[in-house]
């Protein structure tokens, strides 16, 4: 994804940008807990033609098949292991680029190609950028063809290598930006750049998060109103926005055509201000009940009503101020310790920049289970949400928000039973098995106890 490949990319950027990655597909838990006070609701029927579901036969557990259970297991371990060798790759092309002289070697081409340190900078961060990127190739080329395999992606090689490229280009383009901005502030403040660069920063992200639904996501999806081809579902679904206190208008309202290039099922938040929508993909419709799919549009309307987006972005504002100091004393701490061997002289220096990516390494890396746990519990906050409001909406709506989990699981091969190291350090959702018990069993009415969000007149 293209916010991640960003938040690895620069330092500065990694909090804020993972803020972005969980506010949308995820999202981040409320530091208010929103009550939402609605009239007796009137319950949605399927329409006569709408597809057979299984919700007759109640599902109180995840199970699949023996052949998909195996595919899932495979599936989801050859994932794990691809995530830590590139984590692996990264920190080892860094280390010997800089060991063996290769990034002092960009930087003197760079200065003897010109004596502007503008021009300076679009040469070397453009150039370190794109090494990065074909070092870490091999592990998306083998993704990509494991996604292939095992029927997750239906997108040509083709097609893919294009995304590639598209998301590469815009890469290098932000971290020219950023990395200019960033050098410009250090040599304006040695001892306070880390400061005066988060304060530049933040105003260039948020615009980045007001602007992708509008300018980036199109490259790679066609969207489209949700209405034009579902003007029914569009209609059910402003009945829960209106149960939900939200304002979320039709034409914010968005169909993806993701089958173009993938099977999974998904839908999400994204956009910040007047770019703020849902986004469905063609797939869920397809593929899921229309019931549902009320139920998945619940989980992400939960991330409005919370404040997920606003609340996440405060958040990482300031864990990323926090970093950018931690990453100001180990940058000298390290230029100290091995500036003269890797000919790095200084914070100045171009060449300092491969070592605020090493930095950044670390700091991603190590702060994965509190960023991924924090983002768990944001997931369950969406989770409890969608349940109360389709509650009363949705006739059997525990058991309807019960297989539409399941359905994802056997869709998205989703890992029946992930170790829980790998639950800790690396899920950003609770397990699927787990969501799926907590929906089967959520049931404060039925227990005298009062809702969490949804409070009924």
């Amino acid at each position: 994804m293209l916010r991640q490949r960003i938040a690895y990319a620069l330092f500065p950027i990694v909090f804020s940008s993972i803020f972005v990655a969980l506010a949308s597909p995820h999202a981040v838990l409320a530091q208010e807990t929103p009550t939402v006070r609605t009239p007796p609701p009137q319950q949605i029927e399927p329409p006569a033609n709408a597809p057979n579901s299984s919700n007759t036969n109640e599902i109180d557990r995840y199970t699949l098949s023996h052949d998909r259970y195996e595919k899932a297991v495979a599936y989801s371990r050859a994932g794990y292991s691809l995530y830590f060798l590139s984590v692996f790759i990264g920190f080892v092309v860094l280390i010997l680029a800089l060991r063996f002289g290769f990034v002092a070697r960009i930087r003197d081409f760079a200065q003897q190609t010109t004596e502007n340190r503008l021009i300076q900078g679009l040469i070397f961060i453009p150039v370190l950028t794109l090494v990065l990127d074909l070092a870490d190739l091999p592990v998306h080329l083998a993704w990509h063809g494991l996604s292939l395999h095992y029927q997750q992606s239906v997108q040509s090689w083709g097609s893919w290598f294009l995304d590639w490229s598209k998301g590469v280009l815009i890469e290098l383009t932000f971290l020219a930006l950023m990395g200019l901005i960033l050098f410009l502030v250090i040599r304006k403040s040695p001892r306070r750049w880390w400061f005066y660069f988060w304060l530049a920063s933040l105003p260039i992200i948020l615009g980045i998060f007001i602007l992708e639904p509008i300018v980036i996501d199109p490259l790679f999806y066609k969207f489209e109103p949700l209405a034009d081809q579902h003007p029914r579902l569009t209609a059910d679904l402003q009945k829960l926005t209106q149960r939900a206190g939200l304002q979320i208008p039709r034409d914010r309202m968005f169909l993806m055509n993701a089958s173009t290039k993938t099977n999974q099922l998904n839908a999400y938040v994204t956009g910040f201000g007047a770019s703020k929508r849902v986004v469905i993909f063609d797939n869920t419709i397809q593929k899921l009940t229309p019931q549902e799919t009320l139920f998945i549009f619940g989980h992400e309307a939960g991330h409005y009503v919370l404040n997920h987006i606003r609340n996440g972005f405060l958040f990482f504002a300031v864990v990323s101020l926090i970093v950018l100091y931690a990453a100001y004393r180990l940058l000298q701490a390290m230029l100290a310790r091995w500036g003269t061997s890797w000919k790095v002289y200084g914070p100045q220096d171009w060449g300092a920049l491969a070592v605020l990516l090493l930095i950044l390494e670390g700091i991603l890396f190590l702060s994965s289970p509190i960023i991924n746990g924090y983002s768990r519990l944001q997931e369950h906050a969406a989770d409890v949400f969608g349940l109360e409001l389709i509650h009363g909406i949705v006739p059997n709506s525990a058991q309807v928000a019960a297989h539409a989990f399941q359905a994802l699981g056997e869709i998205d091969l989703a890992d029946p039973n992930p170790p829980a190291f790998i639950t800790f350090w690396m899920y950003s959702h609770p397990p699927l098995a787990e969501r799926l018990v907590f929906a089967h069993s959520y049931d404060p009415w039925r227990k005298n106890q009062p809702p969490k969000y949804i409070k009924q007149k």
